[in-house]
């Protein structure tokens, strides 16, 4: 039984039982408590701070008026000073010391000391708002959050190691223009940015970086960048989140852009994303799908030596470009006629009246009147039409029967997404009965993601899950003499450094094995991808044999394409695994090593396999250096002299 004094006191049951909830009592706040809290909240409104000054200024006028009436009634006060007391001499340098040094009566004196005292207080009060609002005003600033005015400048959203090869090779690409611009807009602190781009481009001439920080996807935060006064736009993929984040940002950059004629160039991954983004936008997005270059081109590169090296060249603003032009003189001539029309110029290719690009078409093709030439010069102007050479009669060499083609082992340490890309682009190639055997750390890869891996009928795939040790290296080296080995970073397992640090070490080993006596590994070609191009230099001092070098890869295609979009499909035909692609073939299958020949005679030689010729690789030079041995664009009255393994480096077919 519960005490009936308990029973009778009044219970709470809370909202639902009884009604509403007892509500708190308030605390009882005092009045200036009150006043001050009012006081605070209104200082955060602008003008606040000089409306109060200027009431300040007038209560302190009333109250000073007051005294200087109550002053002047004393006499006392109004009385000369005698100066020759010590009192006297003391307050008058300490007034002046002051600033208000003065021999008038003490009352004069006292009320000029008030005035001063007043004035001071107001004074430092007000400089300190101004300067309060100076340092809010550079900190807003420093955060990168005030507009753009800058015009016909080249806009690039995002943030990623790509920003530093595409900065470097604006600058060189814009060195004619007056006042090249760039603005970066990413959602990364502006303070970074720019410490970044201080420390890893290391000259960039006369073009002047701007940096802003906001969200790309948010169409509010983008007028701050002026998107439809920029000439071009460059959207990076700056993340792991697919293409989703690249969507998102053509959608918000298309919600604030007027000017229709503004090129967009998107990096994507997905083929059909990248169809279908072009196709809605009525191609003024342009895609450019970096990762499946930087794989054809890690593909390639380990079955054609310096393939890497030539890519780079090419790609580049230094040295010799590809240009887009139409020559007269051309007109009811055959390509053929026109690969060697130029003496400082190499044709790859022809553009239509349609704007319809076609690499390396058959020789026997007529260029009617419309036609433009695709070719690699120095600049547009040395494209100058030199002639139809009619005294090369060139003998096609036949190429040496091999018979059947015999199966290729390959060898792949390090896994990632990359490494099914590249798998796939060498299956079109490999013979049957070739085998790729994938060796990849456990800790980085599980093993659940390597089973099951098809890449075609005339390829097996075997893979192996490892803790890294070198026993493991040495036992999946030595399982059989391999064609190439492959080492790829672990890109979505670990960060750029780590991957790039873990390759360097591979590279080591695997060269320090080469050398060994004894352990069954027998020394073969090495390619490896670097992710940081700021690492190519030192991954060379570890003896790679080609070396692909991804951001700046990359890097370059989108810096292409963004100065000239029409190279845009140039570059697709290019890189897609159909049609016409770059390599490099050995130099014994166009002509005798050890007897010099005339670059033309090459050219022809080349015509007459089907292949547009645009240089030579010496092997000589690229033991120094990979870019060293690669000569493009050589002029057609150069004469060299072909040794053991050198290369000519061609535009065909590579199923031929």
């Amino acid at each position: 039984m519960f005490p009936m004094s308990k029973l009778n006191e009044s219970r709470s049951y809370g909202q639902g039982a009884q009604g509403e909830p007892d509500a708190p009592k308030a605390s009882k706040v005092s009045f200036f408590t009150r006043l001050r809290y009012n006081f605070d909240n209104s200082l955060s409104k602008p003008g606040a701070f000089v409306g109060y000054v200027f009431i300040a200024i007038i209560f302190l006028a009333i109250i000073m008026s007051g005294i200087q009436r109550g002053v002047a009634a004393v006499v006392a006060l109004n009385e000369p000073l005698d100066p020759a007391t010590y009192f006297f001499s003391f307050w008058e340098a300490f007034t002046k010391i002051l600033g208000i040094g003065s021999t008038a009566a003490w009352g004069t004196q006292l009320i000029n000391t008030l005035y001063w005292a007043i004035g001071i207080a107001i004074s430092g009060a007000v400089i300190g708002f101004i300067s309060a609002q100076i340092i809010r005003a550079v900190a807003k600033l420093q955060e990168g959050k005030s507009a753009v005015i800058e015009s016909g400048h080249t806009l690039i959203l995002g943030w990623s190691n790509r920003v530093f090869p595409i900065l470097s090779e604006l600058a060189i690409a814009n060195e004619n223009v007056r006042k090249p611009r760039v603005v970066i807009f990413a959602p990364t602190a502006r303070a970074v940015m720019d410490s970044e781009i201080r420390s890893r481009v290391a000259n960039l001439g006369k073009l002047k970086v701007i940096t802003r920080t906001g969200d790309v996807t948010n169409p509010e935060d983008l007028k701050r960048a002026n998107v439809s006064s920029a000439k071009s736009i460059i959207i990076l993929d700056a993340d792991e989140s697919g293409d989703a984040n690249i969507v998102s940002t053509v959608l918000a950059v298309k919600s604030v852009n007027s000017n229709t004629a503004t090129r967009i160039i998107a990096e994507l991954d997905d083929e059909n994303t990248a169809e279908a983004i072009s196709t809605a936008t009525n191609g003024q997005v342009i895609a450019v799908r970096s990762q499946n270059v930087i794989a054809r081109v890690t593909a390639q590169a380990s079955r054609q030596p310096g393939l890497a090296a030539v890519t780079l060249d090419l790609l580049d603003f230094a040295g010799d470009e590809i240009y887009i032009t139409a020559v007269r003189e051309l007109v009811g001539k055959t390509y053929g006629d026109a690969l060697l029309a130029f003496n400082e110029a190499s044709v790859i290719g022809l553009v239509d009246s349609k704007g319809v690009a076609q690499i390396n078409p058959p020789a026997t093709t007529k260029i009617p009147a419309g036609t433009k030439v695709i070719a690699i010069a120095l600049d547009d102007d040395k494209i100058i039409y030199s002639g139809i050479r009619k005294d090369l009669v060139a003998k096609k060499i036949a190429k040496k029967a091999s018979g059947k083609s015999k199966p290729e082992h390959l060898l792949f340490i390090g896994w990632s997404s990359m490494g099914r890309a590249v798998v796939s682009e060498l299956a079109q190639f490999l013979p049957t009965g070739s085998t790729v055997h994938i060796v990849a750390e456990s800790r980085h890869v599980a093993a659940e993601e390597l089973k099951g891996l098809k890449f075609g009928k005339n390829i097996k795939v075997t893979h192996a899950s490892v803790s890294g040790d070198i026993d493991d290296l040495i036992k999946a080296a030595s399982a059989k003499k391999y064609n190439e080995v492959v080492i790829l970073g672990y890109r979505e397992a670990i960060s750029e450094a780590e991957a790039d640090s873990q390759t360097m070490l591979t590279m080591l080993q695997m060269n320090q094995l080469f050398e060994a006596k004894g352990n069954g590994v027998e020394p073969t070609r090495l390619v490896a991808e670097i992710l940081d191009s700021r690492k190519a230099e030192l991954a060379r001092v570890a003896a790679v044999d080609d070396m692909v070098v991804s951001d700046n890869l990359a890097a370059l295609l989108i810096a292409q394409v963004s100065e000239n979009p029409a190279l845009a499909p140039v570059f697709d035909d290019l890189f897609d695994a159909d049609g016409a692609s770059l390599s490099v073939n050995s130099i014994e299958t166009y002509a005798p090593v050890g007897k010099s020949i005339e670059f033309a005679e090459l050219v022809a030689i080349g015509k007459a396999h089907g292949e547009s010729v645009i240089g030579y690789r010496t092997l000589a030079g690229s033991k120094q250096q990979a870019s060293s041995g690669v000569k493009l664009n050589p002029a057609k009255t150069t004469k060299f002299k072909p040794a053991k393994g050198d290369g000519l480096i061609v535009v065909g077919d590579l199923r031929k």
